[in-house]
């Protein structure tokens, strides 16, 4: 516990969590009084302060934040945040509270749940920071375990192959083009005939279906064309020359009723089993736009190509998130003279 008397000269006192990081709370503190910038701690909790968060938070660029990720916040912080920190002050809290909450998180959890669930508490925090609230983040510097080597992980040619081999004829298409396209499962679901142009062999990206809702693609950068090989567009020929569904506004791979597949049995009853059967129980629908982004980086393709591919905002964040799958045996240089 530090204690102090403020400029009023009233006793103060500020609790930390351990030794040291009183002793630099005192610091702080100490120096703040000296230079006259000292300013009392803010009363209010972390709930009271969520709640006016979430109605008027604006995002942190200029391109805003789209109402179905504001919802999503608002979900995360309510089923799993408040429970934990929502009667703490917000000034109270700290970087070992917001440990110890990701550390709860990730019991049962990938690293990339944990992420998205910690980033509306992120972005709260630096808005009160911004807002004059509290002097600091508790969430600066925190380092969240990424994901495992299975989440990220590519299928090698010959996984694939005892993949697409163990997989129900019925669905080795989507298998096939999940992996030769890398759209998100979203995307995947929500697309119909009218985004395919089998002559010029183009797969265009205009919508997605989030939460059981049709929305546009996640990000501007969403909205692309997907150039595609000459096999997988005669697959898509005589697949739509077969199926019942083959109108323009028909879904592409429909259910037995003609409507937009689910993500979730999708996964479960048809990937899943065949991972399991080729003894790849770690592959999900999230491994093959893996496997697809490794695929296009053997072939010699650049960032920026992949990136266009994906759907991503930024090459940068490309290779980030797939520098692993980049072959690592250096070419012979090329030099003049």
């Amino acid at each position: 516990m530090v204690v102090y008397r403020d400029p009023a000269g009233r006793q103060r006192r500020r609790a930390a969590g351990t030794l040291a990081e009183a002793r630099l709370l005192k610091s702080e503190v100490s120096a703040d009084l000296a230079r006259g910038a000292y300013r009392e701690q803010s009363r209010i909790r972390f709930d009271e302060y969520a709640s006016e968060w979430v109605r008027t938070y604006q995002g942190r660029t200029s391109r805003g934040i789209r109402s179905t990720t504001l919802a999503e916040y608002a979900q995360d912080l309510e089923l799993h945040v408040l429970p934990v920190l929502g009667r703490r002050r917000l000034a109270e809290i700290e970087p070992r509270h917001i440990k110890a909450l990701a550390t709860a998180l990730a019991e049962g959890r990938a690293g990339s749940t944990v992420k998205n669930i910690i980033a509306p508490v992120r972005a709260l925090f630096a808005t009160a920071v911004e807002e004059g609230v509290i002097r600091s983040s508790p969430c600066t510097g925190l380092r969240i375990a990424g994901t495992t080597d299975h989440e990220r992980r590519a299928l090698t040619d010959d996984e694939l192959d005892r993949l697409l081999e163990a997989t129900a004829p019925h669905w080795r298409l989507v298998v096939r083009f999940l992996s030769q396209t890398g759209l998100r499962a979203g995307e995947f679901i929500a697309l119909r005939w009218e985004d395919v142009d089998l002559d010029a062999r183009r797969i265009r990206v205009r919508r997605r279906i989030y939460k059981g809702t049709v929305d546009a693609p996640k990000s501007r950068f969403g909205r692309r064309e997907i150039p595609i090989s000459p096999v997988l567009a005669d697959e898509l020929r005589s697949h739509r020359a077969t199926t019942k569904f083959p109108r323009q506004g028909d879904i592409v791979f429909p259910s037995l009723e003609g409507t937009p597949l689910n993500t979730g049995n999708l996964l479960r009853r048809v990937v899943k089993p065949a991972g399991e059967r080729a003894d790849l129980g770690w592959v999900g629908l999230h491994t093959l736009r893996h496997t697809c982004a490794s695929l296009l980086f053997r072939s010699g393709w650049n960032a920026k190509q992949v990136q266009m591919m994906l759907g991503h905002h930024s090459p940068a964040f490309t290779l980030s998130t797939y520098v692993h799958l980049i072959p690592d045996d250096l070419p012979e240089p090329v030099f003049r003279g």
